[in-house]
């Protein structure tokens, strides 16, 4: 993880960033990055998919030791997306059992859908349920 710093911040060099800042903490596999530039909240969730692609593909062969999984975060925009999607856990499961019906959550990606699992699983009283196809993938919420 070591050369993953240096990576990084040569990336955002090429890609016109001047003013930023880069952390990696390998204990935990996360990698975060503070640009201050400018504003790029508009365009922040294709950022981290294009920079984690590209990280991908500079590590294609044998990776270096601790790279492979590694959690990207930008300007903190996938810290408040989680927290998010636990807290549309949380009502979700609040509605679910208030209505005794089962609530259907938005498609979610992969990850998003493993978090909200994860937030729920701990809850004797509802269960989740994945359902659907591909990009159109979202949870179910049900009371118990």
């Amino acid at each position: 993880m070591e050369g993953l710093k240096e990576k990084l911040q040569k990336l955002l060099e090429l890609g016109g960033f001047k003013d930023f800042s880069v952390d990696v903490d390998a204990e935990n596999r996360r990698a975060s990055i503070f640009i201050y530039d400018f504003d790029i909240k508009s365009f922040l969730p294709k950022l981290i998919f294009d920079v984690e692609l590209l990280l991908k593909l500079m590590n294609k062969g044998p990776a270096e030791e601790g790279q492979r999984g590694l959690i990207l975060d930008i300007n903190n925009y996938r810290r408040e997306r989680e927290h998010l999607i636990a807290e549309i856990a949380k009502a979700a499961a609040r509605k679910a059992l208030l209505n005794k019906q089962d609530v259907e959550l938005p498609a979610m990606n992969a990850y998003e859908r493993r978090l909200v699992h994860m937030e729920l699983a701990s809850r004797p009283d509802v269960k989740t349920e994945s359902v659907g196809e591909g990009p159109e993938r979202r949870i179910i919420v049900k009371p118990i």
